[in-house]
């Protein structure tokens, strides 16, 4: 019988529904061992779920329900980050409100996941955009503000002139909107800022706490940017100021020959000598239309102004000009940096094109260590007054002491800007009054909800939408009950994602973020699921809140998240990133309809390793609906025959012991491999020894009466995990289960009934043994013969010789006779 997979998935989720998802539902307080798996929560987008969704979102419903079958009490929540850029661009295009385009695109999104078969526990399920929700993202903030760690400050930002919003750095791709492509500007504007460089040193040192892939622990690391150093003082000539400058190469300021300032740097003004001040002005007024992408590029040609005035240098007491530069950042260090045009490859590109001198300070401890126009690496220093023939990195201390130098660590992690001048986003709940000035809201106004409207329309030049409703934006100062007003700016898109994972914990709560005892009990996140895109911002600001709270004593976690996986991207059949602008995203729904959510499952696993890139072919599906028809053909042919009537019994041909035993033995090395694929995310191998597995039961179909209920309840279970929908079928019709197929216990292997795939083998010859070689169990002679010939050994001990005989015994020796 044909498997009708689109009646028997309807059927199933019909029945998983009126059981009210029962059992995909995590326990709170239950004495089983708890797993608390959590997947990266979508934005609910228009277009709905990808296959690139699918893929990652099978890959943890795989784990959660082997978890279960193995007794563990599992929470596997879902929800939707639906604040944000995205949705307003959706609103204005098609002129709506957010909230009504978001609110229709996760009725979408719920109906893809269950069409999926994705095990939520739908009792749970959080939207950011929800007030009873944001209520606490709010009460966050305020925690931040009183403590200190939120504050407003002018700020450069990257604006759109296009979007007309102000973009985080990860926003921008090569310079540009990644929404648009208009080149970004840089623009200072009042920001509110979290200041999460209170943190940096605990986000840096706690890396060694968390199982996470070593390439996002490194790309946190460079994010975070922690240097060790000096801060050294040059004084200004014919002034009383002083330029500090930070510096990891304190062991080559006897080379130092200029210094270069940021342009933000506000020492600029007054050490500008009068008759450069018009070209320093110009030169300014164009670096700060310049992203930062763009003054940092590698390739970028250098540029720079001139100040007109000097320093001195502490170690060489000499005279040196002091010039402004694009490629130095204001946030980083002290916004000046000492040049050494014959150490850095940076500072000697600068002093080419502006003709400064070069002074050599250190030489290669060693001849043919350095093969460029710079040396930058350590060795003997010269040229360094008191310091010549010393060994540069055994005297950087002495050399910080003789330049009045102090030892600094820096990071490059710079404040969190935490506005966005958009509508659809958290308002920040503080009040703005000419006479008391920021006044927060208390705990009991929370929350502060955005005002309801029709139709949405962008304000203008970097301000928010909020700031055109004035019923919302005019209040009393809850002070001095004065005509205030209220922030209009509102939070980024990562505030709500920073601390979702507790709201599942305990999403109907109205007095608490979440209760100490859920939390204590489910705490920490035990595997997190997403994609790589995510490997610095998210990960560091959603850590940053958790160390936060936890110092408060809200969390009882120094972390939120233990193990980490990334899942590879699934590209189009045209081997590019899939966008709705190549025309080449696969939607999910047409591919149900046609091979089923179980086949589409299993291929978004097979396709290759789940943290791999992988290109989409829809030919290749096919394979799997195959496979899962050979699955459903198997029971069929066994439990329909029993069922016949007035038919004469078909005749059996009984197994011999040897076979039983072998597919005893298969049984249990494939429990054995299935349950570790599974565990370490390598499902595509998973799946392999399921087919392995199949292959061997259908060997011989006249047998297939005589197999044990064992093999065909164990095929089952094993595949449930991967094609929830086809297995609850068989188990409740074909093996007339009245429980549950989620509550089945997944079966347990036998090591001692495990006979190894590969065994040795000895080869002699005339007798005596030459060599041995591994070889797949149950070899045949052909084939044991070809891989004997071809070792080393035993080509050199036959020669020229001819064999006259060759004894074979198999799984154990070859014998070959000359």
């Amino acid at each position: 019988m044909k498997y009708n997979h689109q009646k028997i998935e309807k059927k199933w989720q019909k029945i998983w529904q009126k059981q009210g998802y029962k059992d995909f539902r995590a326990v709170d307080f239950s004495k089983k061992k708890k797993i608390y798996l959590l997947s990266m929560f979508p934005y609910p987008s228009g277009e709905g779920l990808h296959v690139g969704h699918v893929e990652m979102y099978t890959g943890p419903d795989i784990v959660s329900r082997y978890l279960r079958h193995q007794n563990y009490n599992v929470l596997q929540p879902i929800g939707y980050d639906a604040f944000g850029l995205p949705a307003e661009q959706y609103a204005i295009k098609n002129n709506i409100s957010p909230k009504e385009a978001v609110d229709q695109n996760i009725k979408n999104f719920e109906r893809q996941f269950k069409m999926m078969g994705f095990s939520y526990d739908w009792e749970r399920v959080i939207k950011t955009t929800d007030p009873n929700y944001y209520k606490w993202t709010q009460w966050i903030f305020l925690k931040l503000y009183e403590k200190g760690l939120a504050y407003e400050a002018e700020a450069p930002v990257n604006y759109c002139p296009q979007c007309k919003v102000v973009l985080a750095d990860e926003e921008v791709e090569d310079g540009k909107c990644f929404r648009c492509n208009t080149e970004v500007e840089r623009r200072y504007i009042k920001q509110w800022m979290l200041k999460i460089t209170a943190y940096a040193e605990r986000l840096l040192k706690d890396l060694d706490l968390l199982d996470w892939p070593e390439n996002i622990k490194v790309m946190q690391k460079n994010w975070i940017g922690k240097s060790e150093g000096y801060e050294a003082p040059f004084r200004v000539l014919d002034h009383s100021l002083e330029i500090k400058v930070f510096t990891t190469r304190v062991d080559t300021i006897f080379g130092a020959t200029y210094l270069v300032l940021a342009p933000e740097n506000p020492l600029i003004s007054e050490i500008t000598t009068f008759d450069q001040k018009d070209v320093v002005k110009e030169y300014i007024a164009n670096a700060l239309r310049k992203s930062e992408f763009e003054r940092q590029a590698i390739n970028k040609e250098k540029t720079g102004v001139f100040t007109g005035a000097y320093a001195i240098n502490p170690a060489t007491h000499n005279k040196i000009p002091i010039w402004i530069s694009d490629y130095v950042l204001s946030n980083y260090g002290t916004g000046a940096i000492m040049a050494v045009p014959a150490h850095d490859e940076r500072d000697f590109e600068f002093a080419q094109k502006f003709h400064l001198p070069k002074i050599v300070v250190i030489k290669p401890e060693y001849s043919g260590d350095n093969n460029s126009k710079i040396y930058t690496g350590e060795g003997i220093l010269e040229n360094s007054g008191p310091f010549d023939g010393r060994k540069s990195r055994e005297v950087k201390d002495k050399i910080a002491l003789y330049v009045g130098a102090r030892k600094k660590i820096n990071y490059k992690l710079r404040d969190w800007v935490f506005s966005r001048q958009r509508f659809w986003g958290e308002p920040i709940p503080v009040i703005k009054c000419s006479q008391c000035g920021i006044v927060p809201l208390k705990e009991k106004d929370l929350p502060l909800r955005l005002p309801e409207i029709k139709k949405y329309k962008v304000a203008g030049e970097a301000e928010s939408p909020l700031a055109q409703i004035p019923s919302w934006v005019n209040v009393r100062c809850p002070k001095c009950h004065n005509e205030a007003k209220r922030e209009t700016n509102t939070m980024p898109q990562w505030a709500g994602s920073s601390w979702y994972y507790l709201r599942y914990l305990d999403p109907k709560n109205k007095k608490q973020l979440v209760g100490s005892k859920k939390e204590k009990y489910w705490m920490p996140v035990d595997i997190y699921v997403g994609g790589v895109e995510h490997a610095v911002l998210h990960l560091l600001y959603a850590r940053f809140w958790h160390k936060f709270l936890y110092d408060l004593g809200y969390v009882s976690t120094p972390e939120p998240f233990i193990k980490l996986v990334n899942q590879g991207l699934i590209l189009g059949e045209d081997n590019e990133k899939m966008s709705k602008s190549r025309g080449n995203v696969i939607s999910p729904d047409k591919i149900v309809s046609e091979y089923s959510a179980d086949v589409l499952r299993m291929y978004t696993m097979f396709m290759g390793a789940f943290g791999d890139i992988k290109p989409w072919h829809s030919k290749n599906l096919i394979g799997i609906k195959r496979f899962l028809q050979r699955v459903w053909d198997f029971y069929d042919r066994k439990y329909s025959e029993k069922k016949q009537k007035n038919v004469k019994k078909i005749k059996v041909e009984k197994m011999k012991k040897v076979d039983l035993k072998e597919l005893e033995s298969l049984r249990h090395q494939t429990i054995k491999k299935v349950s570790e694929e599974i565990e370490s995310f390598k499902f595509n191998t998973a799946i392999s020894h399921l087919m392995e597995y199949l292959n061997a039961l259908c060997k011989n179909e006249k047998a297939i009466q005589e197999l044990p209920k064992d093999h065909f309840e164990t095929l089952v279970i094993l595949l449930h995990p991967f094609a929830p929908f086809m297995t609850s079928e068989i188990w409740s019709t074909y093996l007339k289960h009245k429980s549950s197929l989620e509550l089945a216990k997944w079966p347990k292997y036998d090591a001692k009934l495990i006979i190894k795939n590969q065994v040795a083998i000895i080869v002699q010859i005339n007798g005596k043994v030459r060599a041995d070689l591994e070889m797949p169990l149950n070899s045949s002679k052909e084939e044991v013969e070809k891989a004997a010939l071809k070792i080393d050994k035993v080509k050199n001990y036959l020669g020229e010789k001819s064999i006259r005989k060759v004894i074979f015994v198999p799984n154990r020796l070859i014998n070959f006779v000359i």
